[in-house]
């Protein structure tokens, strides 16, 4: 008789065992064969159970086994070959589940437990932070794309941080939106900033690539910000209003999924909102510090050096075009000769 004959035997009698289905109508059920609740209640009816034996036989179970009364745990599990208890609890409403799970660690902190002891966050939580991670890098590398494309769009390096620099005043109207509807930050939180981000900058592209227009058309410097302020603003305001009118539907929405989409409408709808006077005040003030910073000595000197590193590699290029051209001539006349 092998122990798991054993087992198997006390699992079929007290949990039970499906042993066919049965159907009534449209409603399928199953058949259960287990042993009656008053022989499950008493460890003393164990002496009317019987074990099948692989010979064919039954065998009863008092003479397989002895009774001692103790505690284990019902089932073992482990992650990377070591045991593991796992917590679950579910989240009120509006609640967060990164503040869940650093109130957990803290209790976990606060029961002083040996140094064998380890804790960590598991599935969906430890899904969580890792996109939140994620995140993170993709908010550094949105930046760095950003401003290599303003780089060369402008051909400047100094106009896309003036634009760049609006993106950091969005961030605190987002939240505060945010915060104000009740919502909490998540995945789709995220992605809104990730959108927000794409509304701001192209505010004040507007209003720096005009700037620039009507300065090479022989404007000053003040007189072309405050003229492309005034030629943009309508443009910039038609955008915004067209914006948050379709970002109406997804906070007013209900159904499957609304929860998401309210996320983020209510993020993009507040933050652009909010930010757009200041994007408009700010903008202005931002170019010119960084115009006047262009005409210090610093600035000029790293100037010289960039302008310094093109002509020679553009001169690099061009010595190269005459010899090629002097060889290509070479090998025609070549050619002419031979023929």
């Amino acid at each position: 008789m092998r122990a798991g004959d054993v087992a198997q035997a006390l699992n079929i009698l007290s949990a039970g065992q499906i042993v066919s289905t049965y159907s009534e109508k449209s409603e399928q059920y199953d058949v259960v064969v287990r042993a009656e609740e008053a022989y499950r209640r008493d460890r003393n009816n164990f002496k009317y159970f019987t074990v099948a034996s692989s010979n064919g036989g039954v065998v009863d179970l008092e003479r397989l086994v002895k009774i001692n009364e103790g505690t284990a745990p019902t089932s073992i599990n482990r992650l990377n070959r070591q045991r593991q208890v796992t917590v679950s609890a579910g989240l009120p409403p509006n609640a967060s589940e990164s503040d869940a799970i650093a109130k957990m660690e803290k209790f976990a902190a606060e029961l002083n437990m040996p140094a064998e002891y380890l804790t960590g966050v598991t599935g969906q939580s430890k899904e969580l932070q890792k996109a939140y991670n994620a995140f993170l890098y993709a908010f550094l590398l949105s930046f760095v794309f950003m401003y290599l494309i303003l780089a060369a769009q402008f051909e400047s390096f100094i106009h896309p941080v003036t634009i760049l620099l609006t993106l950091p005043l969005a961030v605190p109207f987002a939240l505060l939106s945010t915060a104000i509807a009740g919502q909490t930050l998540n995945i789709f939180s995220a992605l809104g900033i990730l959108l927000l981000f794409g509304i701001v900058k192209k505010n004040a592209i507007l209003q720096i690539d005009h700037t620039n227009t009507l300065r090479a058309r022989g404007f000053g410097r003040y007189d072309a910000i405050i003229q492309a302020n005034r030629d943009r603003l309508r443009p910039i305001l038609m955008t915004t209003m067209a914006l948050v009118a379709g970002m109406i539907p997804l906070i007013l929405g209900s159904g499957a999924g609304a929860a998401t989409n309210r996320s983020i409408g209510i993020l993009v709808v507040g933050g652009q909102s909010m930010c757009l006077l200041l994007t408009l005040l700010a903008v202005p003030v931002f170019y010119s510090l960084f115009d006047d910073a262009a005409d210090t000595a610093i600035a000029r000197g790293i100037g010289s050096r960039i302008n310094g590193f093109k002509s020679a590699v553009s001169g690099v290029f061009k010595r190269r075009v005459p010899v090629e051209s002097t060889l290509k001539r070479d090998e025609v006349k070549e050619a002419e000769s031979q023929t």
